[in-house]
């Protein structure tokens, strides 16, 4: 499944420092391990591309990509739980997807939870291959799988 083969009915705005706690308080809520408030700061700060994704008008995920040379890191991408099951996260990957393209990048990596099974389903549908692992990445509790994907 490519980007241009889903309408999509989510909208992207940056991220801005007003925008992290309400992202934290999601994030809290969504993950078993999530980010801090000093990871979405940070990202900010770096300069990463930091979005807050929308539908009609209510907060409804976000997505964090570093990007390096002609390469993206997926670096966090969040459907809030009472928005998931719905095609949200396709939405959403679709529209980091261009914002990648936009930024020069022709490969988007990512690493997964092997235990995070929604969202391997969504990568490879979205044509991932895994291309390695990272051990004890989640501190030291969980493998990586790492991902790519060309552009």
């Amino acid at each position: 499944m490519m980007a241009a083969e889903l309408a999509t009915r989510v909208t992207l705005s940056p991220m801005q420092a007003a925008d992290i706690d309400a992202v934290t308080a999601a994030e809290q809520r969504a993950h078993p391990f999530p980010w801090t408030r000093g990871n979405f700061a940070d990202s900010l700060q770096a300069g990463h591309s930091v979005w807050v994704c929308h539908e009609a008008g209510t907060m409804i995920g976000y997505g964090v990509l570093m990007m390096a040379l002609d390469e993206a890191d997926l670096l966090n991408i969040t459907v809030l739980p009472e928005h998931q099951r719905r095609g949200l996260g396709s939405d959403l990957l679709c529209q980091l997807f261009e914002i990648a393209r936009a930024h020069g990048a022709a490969r988007m990596l990512l690493e997964v939870r092997p235990s995070n099974a929604a969202a391997l389903a969504l990568y490879r549908r979205f044509l991932f291959s895994e291309i390695g692992r990272r051990k004890g990445y989640y501190d030291g509790r969980e493998d990586a799988i790492v991902m790519a994907r060309e552009l």
